[in-house]
């Protein structure tokens, strides 16, 4: 699998091509539109969320979830054709948008709220002025709590409307708990008490499996719930999502220290500034790197027994290591 990842030039960026299309049109549906009352507080959830991004952790969902149906080579699935030029999701991707669409709510309002000036202070994002700059910072954190609402609307209507609503509110129960004092909040107290104190290589992982990797985590289990995994699959997957989740954690933290505002979209060098607890200041660059390459193997092996509907996230895998933004 490591080799069908390294194997296809340009397959992440075909992969996030076909499903950055859907996605965004979903987005575009659920949420309302910017000349709807309030309507600056719509201009300003849909400013963010259509400032640009990858569409990473919606992808995760759609992906685990082809995973884990065990799309066939005959179904025709993307996974199918992972390197070939044209990539067109499978239709099995439209039922689970309202999972895709929530995470990437999620995802937004958290990087309104990391920008603001109590937490990173930035002024760009996805190299644009960020959200608290453009509408101010009241408004900003408006914005933010405004999409984490909907992330759970979305959810919880898609529960209503389905046939077996149980995989939808177990969805929901992730997300949720992803997001909040076991997961990301948690993560976000963690790194805000480790600025300028010493820490340890488990209490980093800790701190950055939940300021990170717990929300990227949940997309790859919802989307594995969503799909039917049986338990063995579940549980590669979500071990994929864990190392994937941190492995994402320590490239951001590697590229703080070696990007360019160009490259990354954001000002480098904030971790630094603020003495955060990272895993280049603890190892070193090159430690940092060596780590990320071995959790990617281990993301790598956890889902190469489930053949080629895979492929995708092994793409991803490889992306998340490689990626210079």
């Amino acid at each position: 699998m490591a080799s069908d990842a390294k194997a296809t030039p340009g397959g992440a960026s075909r992969l996030f091509a076909g499903y950055r299309v859907l996605i965004d049109a979903a987005l575009d549906r659920a949420l309302p539109a910017a000349d709807e009352p309030p309507a600056g507080l719509h201009e300003a959830m849909r400013y963010s969320v259509f400032a640009g991004g990858k569409r990473l952790r919606p992808i995760l969902v759609l992906t685990a979830a082809e995973a884990a149906r065990g799309v066939s080579d005959a179904a025709g699935g993307l996974a199918d054709t992972v390197g070939d030029a044209a990539q067109v999701p499978t239709t099995d991707a439209e039922s689970l948008l309202p999972a895709a669409c929530a995470v990437e709510l999620i995802h937004t309002y958290s990087l309104i709220h990391d920008d603001l000036p109590a937490f990173d202070d930035d002024d760009l994002r996805r190299g644009k002025p960020t959200s608290h700059k453009v509408f101010g910072e009241p408004q900003a954190i408006l914005a933010g709590d405004a999409l984490q609402s909907l992330a759970f609307a979305l959810l919880a209507g898609a529960a209503h409307n389905a046939g077996a609503p149980e995989p939808w509110v177990a969805a929901l129960v992730e997300l949720s708990t992803a997001a909040g004092s076991a997961g990301m909040a948690a993560g976000q107290w963690l790194d805000l008490e480790a600025e300028g104190q010493p820490i340890d290589l488990a209490e980093l992982e800790a701190l950055h499996s939940a300021k990170t990797g717990a929300l990227l985590t949940a997309c790859v289990r919802i989307g594995a719930l969503l799909g039917g995994a049986d338990n063995v699959t579940l549980d590669r997957l979500v071990a994929y999502g864990r190392s994937v989740g941190l492995a994402f954690q320590i490239v951001d933290d590697i590229l703080d220290i070696e990007g360019s505002v160009e490259s990354l979209g954001k000002t480098p060098g904030v971790d630094a500034e603020r003495a955060k607890a990272t895993y280049p200041a603890l190892l070193g660059l090159d430690g940092a790197r060596a780590e990320a390459r071995r959790l990617r193997d281990l993301a790598l092996q956890q889902v190469a027994p489930l053949g080629a509907a895979a492929r995708p996230l092994a793409l991803i895998a490889q992306f998340v290591v490689d990626r210079s933004q």
